[in-house]
């Protein structure tokens, strides 16, 4: 008799072990494994509290002329900080993206510009903080260096990560029942329909395939030897839109 409550209790906590368990694969158009994809997830059912899956306060840098991550996902109301490592000046422009940014008028907070002073040596970095309320995708850009791109991605599940170095979402603990499941990509011009998923009290895998081959993201260009002035200054700024033309400006190694 004990050997048998002992096999009910083990085979218990195996299934809740593994109950709810979502992978999402994302793939390209050649079935390639696509990272810093964004895989959300929308369970049909609420029990529970959703976990904490995203940074509470993220921050991104621009570094060696790159916005580092290329992709940051966020929650409604969440502040990110963006800092600037580099030596020379930078910008931050944010524009919403997207088919339904283009279909409406931005949201307030969706757009704004700010300027960053580059980082002396032997001082701490220049940073500014935005907080980002609306739902959508956010285009980050610099007006100095027009090859600078990356995305903030605002989201409107708490059920939401991006894909890892194996094109993989690992969700765990989601609510059993019907669910659907949106990719997006950078690249994936024209957003996927939404996914149909059946959530089962075990692990459920599942894929998703872009219409797409996305670009290799450049390395970041080696960092200047010459001499550069001294920046400095005040944070920059942050601004809501409309914001005004972009001014010409002059920076180091220009």
């Amino acid at each position: 008799m004990k050997n048998a409550i002992f096999l009910i209790a083990a085979s218990a906590i195996f299934t809740s072990a593994w109950a709810g368990n979502v992978q999402i694969q994302v793939l390209d158009r050649e079935g390639k494994p696509v990272p810093d994809a964004v895989v959300v997830v929308y369970p049909g059912a609420t029990a529970g509290a959703a976990p904490s899956l995203l940074q509470p306060s993220p921050t991104i840098e621009q570094e060696r002329m790159r916005f580092v991550p290329a992709v940051t996902v966020v929650m409604p109301g969440t502040t990110v900080r963006f800092t600037n490592q580099d030596r020379w000046d930078h910008h931050v422009r944010g524009n919403p993206t997207g088919v339904a940014a283009a279909a409406a008028p931005a949201a307030p907070g969706s757009n704004f510009e700010l300027r960053l002073a580059g980082k002396a040596d032997g001082k701490p970095a220049n940073f500014a903080d935005v907080k980002l309320d609306t739902p959508g995708v956010v285009l980050l850009g610099c007006h100095l260096h027009g090859s600078m791109r990356g995305h903030v991605f605002v989201t409107d599940s708490a059920w939401t990560l991006k894909t890892d170095n194996d094109g993989i979402a690992r969700f765990a603990s989601v609510p059993d029942g019907a669910a659907q499941v949106r990719v997006w990509h950078a690249e994936q011009l024209v957003d996927l329909p939404r996914k149909a998923l059946n959530v089962v009290p075990g692990p459920v895998l599942d894929t998703v395939q872009l219409s797409v081959v996305p670009r290799v993201r450049r390395a970041p260009p080696a960092a200047p030897t010459g001499p550069t002035n001294s920046p400095g200054g005040p944070m920059g700024s942050y601004s809501q839109a409309p914001v005004s033309p972009p001014q010409a400006h002059q920076h180091p190694g220009s």
